[in-house]
């Protein structure tokens, strides 16, 4: 995020070109990843935890097949799911390991997701919640910053979430057992790796409506064209 002095029509450059990139190409490849997912897993609607699971083992999720409306393809084709599963996986990790050297690089990291003294404060937490809760947005100069609780969401999707949906799709690809088999130690099995898998991309997907949530309630034109050119009109204060 770049924080400058706003121009005369308020508006200022928020978002750097390799963020809004990365943004629109992730929107792509996790709507590709999580559809084809969702079309692999109706061939075996359970999961497990170890390094075994089968059709007579005690599964601890058991779920009827995911709907057409809700895969790729829409029609239940286990190859054809894989297909676009394995072409986009390569893309979305690449995509990721980039982003993060760059943002280290450019120090969007460290000038706009680390955490300040002042944000770890009880009190500055406390009145974040509150602030989001009563639908209260920041305005001013406050608008050009994220609040702790967007670095928090922010940091846990690209540095733990992301990164363990990519080890555990490793985990249970055979060829990286025979290259990496301290993968499958690393989350107690492939059962294992295939239901923290599954648990995380449905937290991604749960990140994902809140912030299509708060982006339509925060003023979604603003937002949403902030993301594509680069430029925000800042809010103005409140008296």
């Amino acid at each position: 995020m770049d924080s400058q002095t706003p121009k005369a029509n308020g508006t200022v450059r928020r978002h750097r070109l390799s963020t809004r990139l990365w943004h629109w190409l992730n929107a792509a490849l996790l709507y590709v990843l999580f559809t084809s997912g969702l079309g692999i897993f109706n061939a075996h609607p359970r999961l497990y935890w170890g390094q075994y699971g089968a059709n007579l083992d005690a599964a601890w999720l058991e779920l009827d097949r995911f709907p057409g409306w809700l895969t790729l393809p829409a029609l239940y084709s286990l190859a054809m799911s894989r297909h676009w599963h394995l072409a986009a996986a390569p893309i979305f990790a690449f995509a990721l390991l980039f982003y993060m050297l760059w943002s280290l690089a450019n120090r969007h990291i460290v000038r706009d997701l680390a955490f300040r003294r002042d944000d770890l404060a009880p009190r500055h937490i406390w009145q974040d919640i509150k602030d989001h809760a009563r639908l209260r947005f920041p305005t001013g100069d406050a608008a050009l910053r994220y609040n702790v609780l967007q670095k928090a969401s922010y940091i846990g999707v690209i540095f733990i979430l992301l990164p363990l949906i990519i080890m555990t799709g490793l985990t249970m690809a055979p060829g990286m057992n025979a290259a990496w088999p301290w993968l499958v130690d690393l989350f107690g099995g492939r059962q294992s790796a295939r239901s923290l898998h599954f648990i995380a991309a449905f937290a991604l997907v749960a990140f994902f409506l809140i912030h299509i949530l708060m982006v339509l309630l925060a003023g979604p034109v603003n937002e949403v064209r902030s993301m594509i050119t680069g430029r925000y009109r800042v809010p103005e204060e409140r008296p």
